[in-house]
């Protein structure tokens, strides 16, 4: 990701994964809100949304979607930044300065500075810059604007002046979709029972059913076999 130069330098274990893109990412009831992040699938000549606002649940994608973003500006020789809070609040929020310079500004885990006055005046003064220029905004969470615990009453303001998006869960049946998804963009043959038999097994958490597709995929390179059923009960242990 292309960074710019900073007052202070962001940690070094703020990265983006190389497979968060929207390509790999199985929308099932969030089409809507895909289509309005992935600028590919915009209609020509309409312009985006500057400001989005996405929550929902831990693993449902909302750090997927915004690291997806930063992946195709970046892959447009623009300029972004994926700003995970959880990791960043014990750093100055002076972080923030000049990143109304970038095309695309994402900021993750946005409740993790909630109560914090440093960081939520930082947010306000970032939301006005980004605001005049015309630089765009995506802000996760975990849950709605107005139930942060933001002590700054412009702030919550702030966080609500575009579109908010609640990101849905997927079904069991999606689940299976995406595991399929994600196996073949990784050069797997996986049929729907297989995917089934994953789903039904183990924790359904996505985060957890992808790290576990990437053990299949190294053991099976390693045993040049395909994934069975009985291939699978022999990597987990089942």
């Amino acid at each position: 990701m292309s960074y710019m130069s900073q007052p202070v330098q962001l940690p070094l274990s703020v990265q983006i994964r190389d497979d968060a893109t929207f390509e790999n990412f199985f929308s099932g009831d969030n089409a809507a809100l895909v289509n309005m992040l992935d600028m590919d699938q915009q209609i020509s000549g309409v312009d985006s949304e500057q400001f989005i606002y996405l929550y929902g649940a831990p693993g449902v994608g909302c750090s997927h979607l915004l690291q997806a973003a930063c992946h195709q500006v970046d892959s447009r020789k623009g300029r972004s930044i994926y700003l995970p809070m959880k990791e960043l609040v014990h750093y100055p929020s002076k972080l923030l300065e000049g990143m109304e310079r970038l095309q695309l500004v994402c900021i993750d885990d946005v409740d993790a500075v909630a109560g914090i006055p440093e960081w939520e005046e930082g947010l306000f003064d970032l939301f006005n810059r980004l605001r005049d220029s015309q630089t765009r905004l995506l802000v996760a969470a975990d849950c709605p604007p107005k139930r942060l615990s933001i002590t700054l009453p412009d702030l919550v303001s702030r966080l609500s002046w575009g579109l908010v998006f609640q990101v849905q869960p997927l079904s069991d049946k999606d689940k299976v979709s995406a595991l399929q998804l994600r196996a073949h963009l990784r050069g797997l043959d996986m049929n729907e029972d297989v995917a089934r038999y994953i789903i039904y097994r183990s924790n359904r958490d996505m985060g957890h059913l992808f790290k576990m597709l990437q053990k299949l995929d190294s053991a099976s390179l390693r045993a040049k076999r395909k994934l069975t059923i009985p291939f699978v009960k022999q990597v987990m242990n089942w």
